[in-house]
């Protein structure tokens, strides 16, 4: 942690810079003469000089990204008792955990799913809704706004994804999954986005994944998806300040990579899965925090690898050597519970026998 402060603080870096050169007699005295003449090398004072220079920049980058994807607007007001958060897919695994942390603070939860929720919670209510059907979405809308008032968030949470090839993959669960994670987004917006354009408050919550940006084989529907969400996202943002004139309506893409939900428990309950895995509990709280703090932005998870979502910019080789990397985390068949097991549509059965 020290050397991590040291490394991107400009609060430690800039006093110790003007304490070597405005008050070396007193730095020779407070410090070891080892790390005295090492601070005193003229080397390490050009790469602090560098490294606040980097610092600065990096620093005005990000509060100027900020500033435009906020359309230079104040943060929003998060007032927990006048909000309502809607969260699709709440009954279970982030939604359920980001329903539960928002309750907890006295915020109105409107938890829509096809399953019921294990437990349940003061402030959370529970509608069964089918996102992907439109007349579902409207008439439990109705519902809502006669009961609790129009939601000031939507967090399109709601995801399915199915480890399989193209070719192999049945054209239901293909279509399942452009339904859930991608058409399902255009519906919930068209049913509460204009509550919120009207009164130019409100916030659209995008939940994406890290595949998004890096497709590899046997997850191609989910990356499609995934891709079409960060595509969702910015559209929003754009007619929202173009066409609504309701810049005050804030939109946030999350971005993280593999999460311990049972989205993908089949995945990561094999012994050979290596690859980072986020707990739900830490992706839960980085988007309660972000629609609390009342602005825009692009949550990536964990930050380090924000520079992945640039990759379609990057040399083609290392393009190819990271979606080589992932690809050999899937096969033809779906890791079921430590063991390799074959998925229940390739030998006739359906999607409702992964569940």
């Amino acid at each position: 942690m020290p050397i991590r402060l040291a490394m991107t603080d400009l609060r430690l870096q800039i006093p110790l810079l003007l304490a070597i050169i405005c008050y070396p007699e007193r730095m020779k005295s407070a410090v070891p003469e080892k790390v005295y003449s090492c601070i005193t090398d003229p080397r390490f004072l050009q790469g602090l000089k560098a490294l606040i220079g980097l610092n600065i920049t990096r620093g005005v980058n990000n509060k100027l990204s900020q500033y435009v994807i906020n359309n230079w607007k104040r943060d929003a007001k998060f007032i927990n008792d006048q909000e309502i958060v809607l969260i699709t897919g709440g009954s279970s695994g982030l939604g359920a955990l980001m329903a539960q942390d928002f309750a907890r603070r006295g915020v109105k939860v409107i938890s829509m799913d096809v399953n019921p929720p294990q437990k349940t919670q003061a402030g959370i209510h529970f509608y069964k809704v089918d996102v992907t059907s439109s007349a579902d979405l409207a008439a439990a809308g109705a519902n809502i706004r006669k009961t609790h008032g129009d939601p000031t968030v939507l967090i399109n949470n709601a995801a399915v994804g199915y480890a399989m090839t193209l070719l192999d993959e049945p054209e239901e669960s293909i279509r399942r999954s452009f339904e859930v994670n991608a058409f399902a987004h255009f519906l919930t917006a068209k049913e509460f986005l204009p509550a919120m354009i009207k009164r130019n408050h409100g916030h659209i919550v995008t939940v994406a994944s890290m595949a998004s940006y890096v497709t590899v084989a046997s997850i191609i529907d989910y990356n499609c998806t995934k891709a079409s969400a960060v595509a969702f996202h910015e559209g929003v943002a754009s007619e929202l300040k173009h066409r609504y004139n309701a810049p005050n309506v804030r939109t946030s893409l999350i971005s993280p990579t593999w999460i311990r939900t049972p989205l993908i428990e089949a995945l990561t309950s094999d012994p050979s899965f290596n690859d980072i895995i986020l707990e739900p509990e830490d992706v839960s709280s980085e988007i309660v925090k972000q629609v609390i703090s009342g602005r825009s932005g692009h949550v990536v998870l964990p930050n380090f690898y924000t520079p992945i979502t640039g990759i379609r910019a990057w040399p083609s080789w290392l393009q190819e050597s990271v979606r080589n990397h992932l690809g050999s985390l899937f096969d033809l068949k779906v890791r079921w519970g430590g063991k390799h097991k074959i998925d229940p549509r390739l030998v006739g059965g359906t999607v409702a026998d992964l569940k």
